[in-house]
């Protein structure tokens, strides 16, 4: 995607051939900055402090952590803390044990003076992989939007809801939920996007709306409590979230908010739909409500905003009283029963295991 007319992904390997550049997304809206990562330390800490997120990139980055591990030393006890160290960075998103699962295969076996290059390649693997599925997300899911578009009035808008942030700053680019939108706008499809706010951490606010600006797409902001409203009186034509893990059952976990959409939706016959890229499918998990673990974030992030005051200073104040209790769940889990379909590389797909199976026999079989 472009940023003011340049050419970016999230993730980069610098001039120096063994540095990680990343956009620091704690910045966004009001500031465009980068962040280098140096270090094991480095990256797991972008990633625990959300300098990136989103399940797609979260993997990628994980998988050049363990670059960065083996660089300095190749080890088998390196390989093994960078993964421990990088695993326990967020609980939820499974990209990142995935990432982290192929990067182990690709060097475990190696001679110790290979490991380092043989990182780097799986993990440039990983990123243009990330990308080539994000692409045929959004060629997949292009035909629901046009569907709606052909039985509407000439010049018509499409109206589509999506909660929190599953464009190309959740991935290395394009983006899950936003790739098909993205494809519409750019093939002359009328479009607009009601993004939420998604609170705690505003990610609608502050990275969908700032992408879909930043590309051209029509988009209001709206507060997390009014899709019902806007879904009742028909002024929602589809939803499309992204997922950081997709049980084999087809429940879906995502953004703490998107289980209330899903049943606003189903009350008000809105199509419910999921983009997801295969590596966000844990075969390992039947029941997504009864085994997916779900992240609980420090308080801070419920009890105080950040912004830009009118003087332009970015300040971060306290919206809750001083000593209140907070609880800061990060995801929720969509049941399977909710979700109209499931936008996957491979095509639009039923949630349910035997779809999932079929889609992905190669995963499935792996963890029978």
């Amino acid at each position: 995607m472009k940023v003011d007319g340049k050419a970016m992904r999230t993730i980069w390997v610098e001039p120096d051939n063994w540095s990680v550049g990343v956009i620091d997304q704690t910045a966004l809206p009001h500031r465009f900055v980068t962040a280098r990562l140096a270090s094991l330390a480095e990256a797991a800490h972008a990633i625990s402090a959300m300098v990136i997120r989103g399940a797609p990139l979260i993997g990628a980055t994980a998988a050049y952590g363990v670059c960065l591990a083996l660089r300095e030393d190749p080890s088998d006890e390196s390989l093994d803390r960078a993964y421990a160290t990088l695993l326990a960075t967020r609980p939820t998103a499974i990209n990142l044990k995935w990432a982290l699962d192929e990067m182990t295969a690709a060097v475990r076996n190696r001679p110790r003076a290979e490991r380092a290059a043989a990182a780097y390649r799986r993990a440039a693997e990983i990123s243009e992989e990330d990308v080539a599925i994000n692409a045929a997300i959004g060629r997949n899911g292009l035909p629901l939007i046009a569907a709606i578009a052909a039985r509407k009035k000439a010049g018509e808008r499409v109206n589509v809801l999506t909660h929190c942030n599953a464009g190309w700053l959740a991935t290395v680019d394009i983006g899950t939920a936003t790739a098909p939108i993205y494809l519409a706008h750019d093939n002359g499809i009328p479009i607009h996007v009601f993004a939420d706010e998604t609170r705690p951490r505003n990610q609608g606010a502050s990275l969908t709306a700032w992408e879909l600006g930043r590309h051209g797409v029509p988009h209001t902001l709206i507060a997390d409590n009014t899709g019902g409203h806007l879904m009742q009186h028909g002024l929602v034509d589809l939803v499309i979230v992204g997922a950081d893990r997709v049980a084999m059952n087809g429940d879906v976990c995502n953004k703490i908010g998107t289980y209330l959409k899903a049943l606003a939706a189903r009350d008000n016959s809105v199509p419910f739909y999921v983009a997801l890229p295969s590596p966000t499918i844990d075969f390992t998990v039947a029941d997504g409500v009864a085994e997916i673990p779900i992240e609980e974030r420090g308080a801070a992030e419920v009890a105080t905003m950040t912004g830009r005051a009118s003087d332009g200073r970015i300040e971060t104040v306290r919206i809750a009283p001083d000593g209140c209790a907070v609880v800061n769940y990060a995801f929720d889990i969509t049941p399977a029963r909710l979700v109209t379909g499931l936008i996957t590389e491979r095509g639009v797909i039923g949630a349910s295991r035997a779809a999932l199976a079929g889609a992905f026999p190669e995963r499935a079989g792996t963890a029978e």
